[in-house]
């Protein structure tokens, strides 16, 4: 195994043991950037130079007794929305090219002061709107889409390119890409951690949180992520735990929205991680997810008038940079109508009770991250076999949704391949604060089944045909 296939957890160790170096992590790290990016383009910008003199930084203050812990000297991408300063943050858009921050994201300070290592800036579908990232190829197959918006952080982990990655989730966009790129996303509770430095798609929804092997690494970077400190709005998390059962905890298994229209494939494997949930000791509770038919509206009319909103300077000064799709978008947005948004707001806070409710029944839902795995690059619409057809992206964003309306904290991890080798996601949700429940389930369930840290698809032989162009290197 090489040091870049190590998890956060895994290689902490070994480096609070002097038995691996952060120069030698990220040497290992850069190497598999270098051999991967060509194809797979996870990256905007890889800042070799910066980084190695970081991790050589973090070697003498580990080796002069000033270990900071366990993301001393780990190496990470940051999604091309997240301010670091000194470092190109365009948000995958012409409208920002160029623009280099002065200051750090309350994010990118955070990771600074744990010490952990930036590689560069992941791709990211422009201004987080929408659910693809095309400059991104996906490691299991290099025809089939990424995901998004926070494609280039979910590939990069996937890669090795990264022992872990932040990302963004307005609609499913750290959950959606790690479930088609095999890799664990956690979209905490909305407001845990700060979005002080990050380009705003949806001030009512955006949230920041990590993309990471393990659900435990997720554990570790969210408490460097929303620590003590004025950034955090709740208790933080704590560490996930190494109890290796689940007695007691109360699994919601819902049977409506979040099975209708879903790959058999893809409920089969969340139905058989149900069970093995149950096996570790849980309880399975069937349950109604209430207001589901009113989820879709009450998102999009949040999301579409808050991004118009954000947008509307730059596009009144510069249309002709946006892409067509997201122009698209945020021209639609602004015709929405304050009573209509209004109406959303008021739609948001009775979905959240009815949902908080739920959680007097149950400690955790478990549900598909999303109805079916990646796509081809390319496909614009899903015809179910009932005849109903949607876009790619409404399919995706479907079962996520309900994670940002409620604003309740949702865990995605990877629980097994269809028949074309493509990953499938489970999600988990947990009341308000509470991801100390939602990690430790995930770990357990893990353990169970004897996870190991893998670099990912991309050392197999090439799947497919396709290449990716290098990212620039500053």
């Amino acid at each position: 195994m090489q040091p870049c296939e190590l998890t956060v957890t895994a290689a902490a160790a070994v480096i609070g043991r002097r038995e691996l170096s952060p120069v030698e992590l990220i040497e290992s790290v850069l190497d598999r950037a270098e051999e991967t990016e060509g194809r797979l383009s996870a990256y905007a910008f890889v800042e070799a130079e910066r980084a190695r003199r970081a991790a050589a930084r973090a070697e003498r203050e580990i080796q002069d007794g000033g270990h900071r812990g366990p993301l001393h000297g780990i190496p990470y991408g940051l999604k091309d929305l997240i301010d670091s300063a000194g470092a190109p943050t365009s948000a995958g858009s012409r409208a920002w090219e160029g623009r280099v921050p002065v200051r750090d994201s309350e994010t990118a300070a955070r990771l600074r002061q744990a010490g952990a290592v930036l590689v560069g800036k992941t791709h990211t579908h422009e201004f987080a709107y929408g659910l693809l990232t095309p400059q991104t190829f996906n490691p299991w197959r290099a025809d089939r889409t990424a995901g998004g918006s926070s494609g280039g952080s979910a590939v990069a982990v996937a890669a090795g390119s990264a022992l872990f990655a932040i990302g963004t989730d307005t609609g499913g966009s750290i959950r959606v890409p790690a479930a088609l790129n095999g890799v664990v996303g956690l979209k905490p509770t909305y407001g845990l951690v700060s979005c002080a430095g990050v380009a705003p798609l949806s001030w009512s929804l955006d949230t920041v949180g990590p993309l990471t092997r393990t659900a435990e690494d997720a554990a570790l970077v969210l408490r460097a992520l929303a620590g003590p400190g004025p950034a955090a709005s709740g208790p933080p998390p704590e560490p996930a735990g190494r109890r290796d059962d689940l007695v007691g905890l109360r699994v919601g298994v819902p049977e409506a929205f979040f099975l209708d229209r879903v790959d058999p494939e893809v409920e089969a494997a969340v139905r058989q991680s149900v069970d093995e949930l149950q096996e570790l000791g849980a309880t399975a509770v069937p349950l109604v997810a209430p207001l589901t038919e009113h989820m879709e509206a009450t998102h999009w009319g949040l999301m579409a008038p808050e991004a118009s909103s954000v947008h509307e300077d730059g596009l009144r000064r510069a249309s002709h940079l946006y892409g067509p799709d997201v122009r698209l978008l945020l021209e639609a947005g602004a015709r929405i109508r304050a009573l209509d948004y209004l109406r959303a707001q008021r739609s948001r806070t009775l979905i959240h009770r009815a949902w908080l409710r739920l959680f007097d029944e149950v400690d955790v839902i478990a549900a598909p991250t999303v109805p079916l795995c990646a796509v081809p690059r390319g496909q614009d619409a899903v015809c179910w076999p009932d005849g109903f057809t949607e876009s790619v992206t409404s399919a995706y964003v479907r079962l996520c949704a309900p994670g940002n309306v409620t604003g309740f904290p949702t865990l995605s991890l990877p629980v097994g391949l269809d028949t074309d080798g493509l990953p499938i996601g489970m999600q988990l949700m947990a009341r308000p604060f509470d991801e100390a429940t939602l990690l430790r389930t995930g770990a357990v369930f893990e353990r169970s089944r004897r996870s190991r840290a893998r670099s990912g698809p991309v050392l197999a032989p090439w799947q497919a045909g396709g290449t990716a162009q290098r990212p620039d290197r500053l």
